[in-house]
């Protein structure tokens, strides 16, 4: 509707700022002008009406849309966080796993150690039982620690995601507000501006008419001869 707007505008600017007639309250108004504004409001008027009905033709789609990509985005954040706690329980297991070996393979070594070192005496021999052991409990708590700190990070993980999806959620809830607000607002500003265009329709063609009484008379006093020569279109014209 700017274009409405506009033109309305510009036929007001043309009126206040038109010649007056001396002695009067009227003035001269150019009629080319004048047409020609009156033209732009008849063409651009429908056309806003359209870009508005289409606005409101495609809210089904826009809110759809919305729907769609908020339960793709709670699937896709369900679908990580159980491929995640997956992984997180995967690499736990193969860490403790690990670990166990190497504890194993260090208690094999410490034993066949020991029985070697039994020749050269029983003392050698306790220290490196000893020293086999603390290793292979040292090892063994590696590896608890770290399946530990896996698990717990599967779960930071998982609750990280959880906390998404209670996210897009609320979002979705939130876009559906704000879209029933958006009709509102569309209907309310569309209510209000068909009534401001009907007002300043109604006004102009007050206008209008007493233009045409205004040149009416303005013809039969050019046809006086002490009017004789006068050109324009002359009507009263009261300040708003």
């Amino acid at each position: 509707m700017y274009r409405v707007f506009e033109a309305l505008d510009e036929l007001v600017t043309i009126v206040e700022e038109a010649r007056g007639v001396p002695m009067t309250s009227s003035c001269v108004v150019p009629r080319g002008d004048t047409l020609e504004l009156l033209d732009d409001i008849r063409d651009a008027l429908p056309a806003e009406v359209d870009d508005a009905q289409d606005v409101l033709d495609k809210r089904d789609e826009i809110l759809q849309k919305a729907r769609t990509e908020a339960e793709s985005t709670l699937s896709s954040a369900t679908e990580q966080a159980e491929r995640t706690v997956a992984e997180a329980n995967a690499e736990a297991e193969r860490l403790v796993a690990e670990a166990r070996a190497r504890a194993e393979q260090l208690v094999a070594d410490a034993h066949a150690e020991a029985e070697r070192a039994v020749a050269a005496g029983q003392a050698e021999y306790r220290e490196l039982t000893e020293r086999a052991r603390a290793e292979s409990e040292r090892m063994i708590q590696a590896g608890r620690d770290a399946y530990d700190r896996a698990v717990e990070e599967g779960r930071h993980e998982q609750a990280r995601l959880v906390a998404q999806t209670e996210v897009v959620q609320a979002a979705h809830g939130e876009a559906a507000r704000i879209v029933d607000e958006a009709h509102a607002e569309a209907d309310r500003q569309r209510a209000d501006c068909d009534a401001y265009v009907d007002g300043k329709l109604a006004e102009f063609s007050e206008l209008l008419s007493t233009t045409l009484r205004t040149v009416d008379s303005g013809r039969n006093h050019l046809r006086a001869p002490h009017l004789a020569g006068g050109r324009g279109a002359v009507y009263d014209y009261q300040a708003h």
